[in-house]
C-alpha cells in the first residue's frame, strides 16, 4: 500500500466508493472478504510510476462521468457493474503491450470471485473491460455505452485540458520514436472518428460529440503529413 504521504487527494474518496460498489454488487447476505486491502491494491496499480494519462486521475474522471451520465437519465442496466468495470477497466497498464485489457479483465474475475460478486455480474464486469479495446457497443448495450462514454468523455475537453491528455498519452510512450508514434496515434484517431457514432448515450452524444471531434480533428492535422 502506498504510504499517506504519496495517496492521491482522493483516496479516501475513492477507497468508500469502491466499498459501497462492491457492496452493491455483492448477492444474497452481501457477505465477503472486506473490499478495503482489492481497493488499495487497485489504486496502488492505477499510481504506477510508467503511467502519465491512464492514472488515478483519469480513474476518478471516469467514475464521476459515470455519476455525471446517471444524473441526465442515462442509467445503464447493471450500475455496479458498470461502476466495477471502471476500476479494472485501465488496472493493468503497459504501455508497451497490447493485452493490457484482456490482463485487466482476467484480474477482474479473479478478484470479483473472491470478493463475492455472483459470476453473471463478473462475467459482465469482464465484458466491459475487454469493451473498452473496440469503445464499439452494440445499439442496446446500455451497460457498454455508459461505460464507453464515460471513458471517451476526455476527448470533449477544453482545448488546453485535450492538449495536456494528448501530451501525457505521449510521455507514457516515450520509447517510441516520433514518426512511429505520430502514425500509430493518427490511426487511432481516425479509428475514432470513423465509428459510427464517437458516443452512444444521447447525453454524451449531444453534449461531447462535437467538441471531441473538433479536438481530434486539430490533433490530427497537426499530426498527419496530409494534414487530414
Amino acid at each position: 500500500m502506498a504510504a499517506e504521504s504519496t495517496r492521491h487527494p482522493a483516496h479516501a474518496e475513492l477507497t468508500r466508493r469502491w466499498a459501497d460498489t462492491v457492496l452493491a454488487a455483492r448477492d444474497g447476505d452481501g457477505s465477503g472478504p472486506a473490499p478495503g486491502p482489492y481497493a488499495a491494491n487497485l489504486l496502488d496499480r492505477w499510481a504506477e510510476p510508467q503511467r502519465r494519462y491512464h492514472t488515478t486521475d483519469h480513474l476518478l474522471a471516469v467514475l464521476d462521468r459515470i455519476d455525471v451520465l446517471e444524473a441526465h437519465g442515462e442509467r445503464a442496466g447493471d450500475p455496479a457493474a458498470v461502476r466495477l468495470a471502471a476500476w479494472f477497466h485501465d488496472a493493468v497498464y503497459l504501455p508497451d503491450r497490447s493485452e493490457n485489457e484482456e490482463r485487466s479483465a482476467r484480474l477482474a474475475e479473479r478478484a470479483l470471485a473472491e470478493l463475492g460478486v455472483a459470476p453473471a455480474r463478473t462475467a459482465e464486469v469482464a465484458r466491459l473491460v475487454r469493451l473498452t479495446v473496440s469503445h464499439d457497443p452494440a445499439g442496446d448495450d446500455t451497460d457498454g455505452a455508459v461505460l464507453c462514454d464515460a471513458d471517451l468523455a476526455v476527448l470533449a475537453s477544453p482545448p488546453a485540458a485535450y492538449a495536456a491528455y494528448a501530451a501525457a498519452v505521449r510521455e507514457e510512450y516515450t520509447f517510441v520514436p516520433d514518426d512511429a508514434f505520430r502514425t500509430g496515434r493518427a490511426a487511432v484517431l481516425r479509428q475514432l472518428l470513423d465509428l459510427p457514432s464517437l458516443f452512444r448515450t444521447a447525453y454524451g452524444k449531444q453534449t461531447w460529440t462535437a467538441p471531441a471531434r473538433t479536438n481530434m480533428e486539430t490533433e490530427l492535422a497537426g499530426i498527419s503529413p496530409s494534414g487530414v
